[in-house]
């Protein structure tokens, strides 16, 4: 009687992690980071998702993230197909470190100084707004106050400048539409605050400071996402 076929007792290959994360070779790394992601969130365990297929996906990631497991990989999978060992040509692997360079001198020159505007309007405007509390018709508390709206609205101008100063990269255009949708926020709350110390009507700051509120848990999220786009 034969034995059972050697093979079935051989370890099955590791899945290749292009296929696993559905992105093809010459794929940048912005390309490969926003695949994983997206699939990241689509199988997650929490939405009930699939916690073999979490595990899959990590383990593609960690090859295809670092340059130097990347190029084994590479060279094994163009060995096994019996094409000569060689990583991804030279130019799309230009093409991906240009694109992450792109990613980064914007976080850098366009997203850092913006973040850090839209935060000095946004976090003193709780003080600002007990200090006025204590009694909005009195003089001197509401030319203060008013001189802090001027200030942020000199700093918004900065933000609308920088933001339109460098086009958002590809790999990051919504975390750009995101940026947009906080300092759209804080113009229009501005907005409001500026009509309230016209007239002193009460809905007009409530709504100012309700979306100052927004823009400042939009600006959290923003935070969080520059993380992930870091990764």
């Amino acid at each position: 009687m034969m034995g059972a076929d050697p093979r079935s007792r051989m370890p099955q290959a590791a899945p290749d992690p292009y296929q696993v994360l559905g992105v093809p070779p010459l794929a940048s790394t912005a390309e490969i980071k926003a695949a994983y992601r997206a699939l990241v969130k689509q199988h997650h365990p929490d939405t009930g998702g699939d916690h073999h297929t979490i595990l899959e996906l990590n383990a593609a990631w960690e090859v295809l993230r670092d340059v130097d497991r990347r190029r084994r990989h590479d060279q094994l999978r163009t060995t096994a197909a019996g094409a000569p060992a060689v990583a991804v040509p030279g130019r799309s692997r230009r093409r991906a470190a240009d694109q992450d360079s792109e990613l980064g001198q914007w976080l850098q020159l366009v997203y850092a100084p913006i973040d850090r505007l839209l935060g000095q309007v946004i976090n003193p405007f709780p003080a600002q707004l007990r200090a006025l509390s204590a009694d909005p018709y009195d003089d001197q508390l509401m030319q203060v106050f008013c001189a802090y709206l001027e200030q942020s609205q000199a700093r918004l101008e900065k933000v609308v400048g920088l933001y339109r100063s460098r086009a958002c990269p590809v790999s990051a255009q919504g975390f750009g539409l995101s940026l947009y949708h906080c300092l759209s926020q804080v113009q229009d709350a501005l907005a409001e605050l500026e009509r309230y110390t016209m007239g002193y009507v009460d809905s007009y700051l409530h709504d100012g400071r309700e979306m100052l509120r927004e823009a400042k848990r939009r600006r959290s999220r923003l935070h969080e996402e520059r993380r992930r786009l870091e990764l």
